[in-house]
């Protein structure tokens, strides 16, 4: 930008010899605009110092370039990795992306939908709530917006793309068994739909193994897990209430706080001489591969999460249908075998 400052669009059009609403059929789709003419566009975009208001040329256009990305906590490492790729991928597509966060409130949710319908968005990928949202405003929303539901399954949306939580929970049950003591399992009071198919599949698997489900689930809510792991972690560690030497937690953030409190009480966790507790997750977090032992999981696929759910609502934005019956994608988990069980 070498050039005077241009605050409108229609200085540009007087500067560049360029009529104002060529220039803004440049700025909603460059494609659009002759070969010679998008030059010349970009020639004086070279020479003067212009930045288009992008929330304005969406609000006059029927079909916004916005993508709506809502989450429950966008600091929580598990949806800021899933943002990012999705926001990547929207990016390459030529969309605008937006991110909210509910920051675990209701409330906080609601006027994200409020504010993200207000700009007219082409579609949105939602991760809601779950149990804390106010489902009736949820769905009021996505029967005016193209939605793909993903992470939390609150039947919603026209379309579903998570983790198979039945499978992956299955799959790192059976191997604590084969390979220790079976486990107990150790969860909060659930937020969303993951955490009750988590349990579901646990007490299930033990029982076709021939084992007493073991369940602690201590009568707390919020989304600072790690603290909640600690806390209570330190409570069933120093009184000797865990019913079972390996612990399988209903997520990662809930193993971090544990390993936490297993330090605090002396108490060394994984195998080998010395050790007297395994620890396992669920998810792979971001951090779990950094915790102290490595952390024993059952990795969610990211990669393809982000991608099938962008696919699926690019296609409804040109006009496809997802299917009949609001149709579900589950990929499967992966073990991930560290230190720490």
């Amino acid at each position: 930008m070498g050039g005077r400052r241009v605050n409108t669009m229609e200085e540009l059009a007087v500067v560049s010899g360029i009529s104002r609403p060529t220039l803004s059929k440049y700025f909603n789709a460059p494609e659009s605009v002759r070969p010679t003419t998008r030059s010349k566009i970009e020639l004086a975009l070279e020479r003067y110092d212009y930045r288009p208001n992008i929330f304005a040329i969406n609000q006059n256009r029927k079909l916004t370039k916005t993508i709506g990305i809502v989450v429950p906590y966008s600091s929580d490492p598990f949806f800021a990795e899933i943002m990012r790729m999705i926001e990547r991928r929207c990016i390459e597509a030529g969309y605008w992306p937006l991110v909210f966060s509910a920051h675990g409130q209701r409330d906080l949710e609601n006027h994200a939908l409020a504010t993200l319908q207000s700009l007219r968005p082409a579609g949105a990928l939602i991760a809601p709530l779950g149990r804390s949202s106010d489902f009736d405003n949820v769905q009021s929303f996505t029967s005016e917006v193209p939605t793909v539901v993903f992470d939390s399954n609150l039947n919603v949306g026209e379309a579903f793309v998570g983790h198979d939580n039945m499978q992956a929970t299955k799959m790192i049950v059976d191997y604590l068994c084969r390979t220790g003591e079976p486990p107990c399992f150790f969860e909060m009071e659930p937020v969303n739909p993951n955490a009750n198919k988590r349990r579901n599949a646990y007490i299930e698997t033990m029982k076709q193994l021939g084992h007493e489900p073991m369940v602690i689930q201590v009568d707390r809510s919020e989304w600072d897990f790690e603290r909640i792991g600690l806390e209570e972690g330190n409570r069933l560690l120093s009184s000797c209430a865990l019913p079972s030497e390996t612990v399988l937690c209903s997520n990662d953030r809930l193993a971090v706080g544990l390993i936490a409190a297993a330090y605090q009480n002396d108490i060394r966790v994984g195998y080998g001489e010395g050790c007297s507790l395994r620890i396992a997750g669920h998810d792979d977090h971001p951090w779990s591969q950094f915790t102290c032992p490595p952390l024993t999981t059952v990795a969610q696929d990211y990669s393809s999460i982000a991608e099938r759910s962008v696919e699926i609502l690019f296609s409804m934005i040109d006009g496809e249908s997802p299917g009949e019956n609001r149709p579900e994608v589950l990929f499967p988990g992966k073990l991930v075998m560290r230190a720490s069980a």
